[in-house]
């Protein structure tokens, strides 16, 4: 078995006028929950894309041993930091339309997590508050019964008060024997406690990576107050 979900080399993406990565090496262990820290245009929602096969590299490798199928969507859950849902649509029509494309889709686990958020079923997207929708994304994507969730900003517009009752919904039904995890995110001070391993992107680049303990032991910091220093 292989000791990393996904490993990348030599990563370079370009895009007009500008560098998204730049010859990045890296691993995200398997059965961890990674932290993917960096400011705005670091080049972790690219980086995420094309681990999850939605933007093609220009150079380098990306090698993802539990991928087994030609289409890797059937393998890995994606939550995008952009509202990707039919506005139309109403929330059961949502999960319904997910089921339908998904076979690992669990609907049992979609309205467990419908009630948990507490999102009525009948209500449209259209209808829903930005932090509504959030919680909403979250649900289609943890309902998915897969060995690699990746999840961009998956906090992004949710409140506060909400963060933590979410995490705790997201690690209660994780399984680290037969799922590995990568969160991008800004809002490390709720998270930080959650990642196995943690991985600094910075203007392309891999700025500082390890295991979370071990970085908390060596520089005598929580990962809140490293985010301050690797990127002041």
């Amino acid at each position: 078995m292989n000791d990393y979900a996904v490993k990348v080399e030599n990563l370079t993406k370009k895009y007009t006028g500008s560098t998204a990565l730049a010859d990045i090496n890296l691993s995200f262990p398997a059965g961890q929950i990674t932290g993917l820290i960096g400011p705005n245009g670091s080049g972790k929602s690219t980086l995420l894309k094309i681990i999850a096969g939605l933007v093609i590299k220009d150079i380098g490798q990306v090698d993802i041993p539990v991928v087994k199928s030609k289409n890797i969507m059937d393998e890995i859950a994606f939550l995008p930091e952009i509202n990707h849902l039919y506005n139309w649509m109403k929330v059961e029509e949502a999960v319904s339309f997910f089921n339908d494309q998904y076979q690992d889709f669990s609907l049992k686990k979609a309205h467990e997590l419908i009630d948990f958020m507490n999102l009525k079923k009948t209500q449209k997207i259209k209808e829903l508050s930005k932090g509504m929708v959030g919680r909403l994304k979250l649900v289609l994507t943890l309902a998915r019964q897969v060995p690699l969730l990746i999840m961009d900003e998956p906090l992004s517009g949710i409140d506060p008060n909400s963060r933590a009752r979410i995490l705790e919904s997201l690690i209660s039904e994780y399984d680290a024997e037969k799922q590995s995890i990568i969160i991008s995110t800004h809002e490390v001070m709720e998270a930080e406690r959650y990642f196995d391993y943690v991985i600094f992107l910075e203007n392309s680049k891999v700025k500082l990576s390890g295991n979370a303990d071990d970085l908390r032991a060596e520089y005598n910091k929580s990962i809140q107050q490293l985010v301050r220093e690797v990127f002041q």
